[in-house]
């Protein structure tokens, strides 16, 4: 496995690499995953949506390198050609918030699923920083490697299986669909398959009519098995998800290997699945799969302090939706959404201009939100 190897000795800034030692692909390349082994100097506290924090430098990052594709991401309707997973290691629980350990390497994922931002990520590695900087949190980036090998979609479809074989998806942080404008957190093989054929029309060049393959979705695909755990967390920038964690395992039945294009469609996009993620907020860490069944390795105090969070921006999302709609108040969703989230991670011991800023909103605006959010919650509490 190509491996890209950093010096741990901390400098302002970026130091090109010897290309030998740096993950490489052919130019033609358009999907790719990358995982980044961190680590940090000391021990050190971490707010719980501090993906938001990953987020936003790795966007950083793009706008330094390429300011038209920056642009593009922050502002692109269509579907995101990138995601992001959450730390993987040893986090613990620390009061209300996470604990990162000194010397100990975190793991984080990022996959591109276009041929612009795979040649970014070419460009960048040449001149990666070696400091990952996440609020109070400074991680040194130890060494970069291949987790999800170049490839292209065509080679996705060329792939197919010698024998139809059953596919294993695993879902290895918090996963859920919009449908009918609320979460769903469950791998419904129509929502699994749609999720992944939106990612496919947007950026194979290989558009697949969606109505009559996903009809075969639903007609043809046999859930064998599952293990799946449903879960409230707070994710992106605003409001809470209700989610699922898990493995599933699903095939084909006769019929449905009757027709050969959708078959192949059929693999193709499950080999899609570990580059493109699967469900919504997949930029923010959820949706992380793997083709395999694998079992979840998460600290409980970790999950409870998770959960709590989302939880608690749920209730108080409900609470401000009904005030407002009994005083009439315009905008009711969007309001009780981002009163709820910035008064549960104040709640939880974040500081105002940290929230101001994973918001994108100014220091002022949010002081205002607050105060009329425990306005709010008190006026609640004496009614």
């Amino acid at each position: 496995m190509p491996r890209a190897a950093a010096s741990t000795r901390r400098k302002t800034e970026p130091q090109p690499e010897s290309p030998s030692s740096l993950p490489t692909w052919a130019d033609d390349t358009e999907l790719v995953g990358l995982v980044f082994d961190l680590e940090p100097n000391t021990s050190t506290s971490l707010y719980s949506q501090y993906t938001i924090g990953l987020h936003a430098w790795f966007l950083d990052q793009v706008r330094q390198f390429n300011p038209e594709l920056s642009a593009y991401l922050h502002d692109g309707e269509s579907e995101k050609p990138f995601n992001i997973s959450a730390l993987e290691g040893q986090l613990f629980a620390s009061g209300r918030q996470l604990q990162l350990e000194a010397k100990k390497i975190y793991r984080w994922h990022v996959n591109a699923l276009s041929p612009r931002v795979v040649q970014f990520l070419k460009q960048w590695l040449t001149q990666l920083p070696q400091i990952l900087d996440l609020k109070d949190a400074t991680l040194q980036i130890q060494q970069v490697s291949i987790a999800h090998p170049p490839t292209t979609y065509p080679q996705l479809l060329q792939l197919s299986p010698e024998k139809h074989s059953n596919v294993n998806f695993s879902f290895v942080s918090p996963t859920s669909f919009r449908r009918k404008g609320h979460h769903f957190p469950l791998p419904v093989p129509v929502n699994l398959f749609h999720s992944y054929l939106r990612r496919w029309n947007d950026f194979s060049g290989m558009s697949i009519e969606q109505e009559s393959f996903l009809h075969w979705i639903d007609e043809g695909v046999i859930i064998h098995q599952h293990c799946l755990e449903s879960l409230k967390v707070a994710a992106g920038k605003r409001g809470s998800v209700t989610g699922f964690t898990g493995a599933m395992s699903c095939g084909l039945s006769k019929a449905a290997l009757a027709n050969s294009e959708f078959t192949e469609l059929f693999y193709a996009l499950a080999r899609l699945a570990p580059y493109c993620g699967t469900g919504h907020k997949t930029t923010f860490g959820l949706g992380q799969t793997r083709l395999d069944w694998v079992e979840a390795e998460i600290s409980l105090p970790t999950q409870v302090l998770t959960n709590l969070l989302g939880e608690r921006i749920d209730k108080l999302t409900a609470l401000f939706t009904a005030q407002r709609k009994r005083t009439g108040g315009d905008r009711t969703d969007k309001i009780a959404s981002t009163w709820a989230t910035i008064l549960a991670r104040r709640e939880m011991g974040e500081s105002l201009q940290v929230i101001a800023q994973d918001l994108e909103m100014p220091y002022t605006t949010v002081k205002t939100y607050v105060k009329l959010a425990r306005r709010a919650l008190k006026q609640d509490n004496i009614n």
